[in-house]
């Protein structure tokens, strides 16, 4: 019935091209999530999205490979996966898993900034230093990813002229974190709880 209303050509050229590149917007989406999740630790769920991951790109690939003189269906497939690709880091920046090791090196007193850390339930170390230009105080707190826009205003807030850096963390033994404070991060804390934690030497 929708063969009669739809041509061939529309159906070669435009419906098909469109479906694969919908399916291949899934799948890398799915495998760059899932790549995410193994190096994040959470590898209860990775197992079952690269099921729906293999799935979605052998339908995908086998269309296209059912229509190898179709050059629109090729451009499609290629569009898919670079659009996979991009969407996929966008879904993680907002699932933000993990943790992140934020240090802070400031010339003035951190005294206030650490107390209203701490006050908030951030787990917070300092050590005396020196810098190029004399004595410095470092700051280091580890804290959960989702959190780190807000360490930043509270950072830029107390010392806007600090140098502060932020690294990744893999695993930690154990630690000091605020509950969520948002629906958002509250939404996504229930995968953080999968990841497997390893302790320090």
């Amino acid at each position: 019935m929708v063969e009669s209303v739809i041509s061939p050509e529309i159906l070669t050229y435009v419906v098909l091209p469109f479906m694969i590149f919908c399916a291949r917007i899934c799948d890398v989406s799915l495998g760059t999530i899932r790549v995410i999740f193994i190096s994040k630790g959470v590898r209860y769920l990775a197992p079952i999205i690269g099921f729906f991951e293999v799935i979605i790109w052998l339908l995908a690939i086998g269309q296209v490979m059912n229509n190898l003189t179709n050059i629109v269906a090729y451009i499609a497939y290629g569009a898919g996966f670079a659009s996979g690709t991009y969407i996929g880091m966008i879904i993680e920046e907002k699932i933000s898993l993990g943790l992140t090791s934020v240090r802070i090196i400031t010339k003035k007193d951190p005294g206030e900034l650490m107390q209203y850390l701490r006050s908030h339930d951030y787990g917070v170390t300092s050590i005396d230093g020196e810098g190029a230009t004399g004595k410095v105080k470092m700051v280091f707190t580890i804290i959960k990813r989702q959190d780190l826009p807000h360490i930043v205003g509270i950072i830029k807030q107390f010392h806007p002229n600090a140098f502060y850096s932020v690294d990744e963390v893999k695993s930690v033994g154990e630690g000091v974190f605020p509950e969520n404070r948002s629906l958002s991060a509250g939404a996504f804390s229930w995968i953080d709880s999968l990841r497997f934690y390893r302790k320090g030497k």
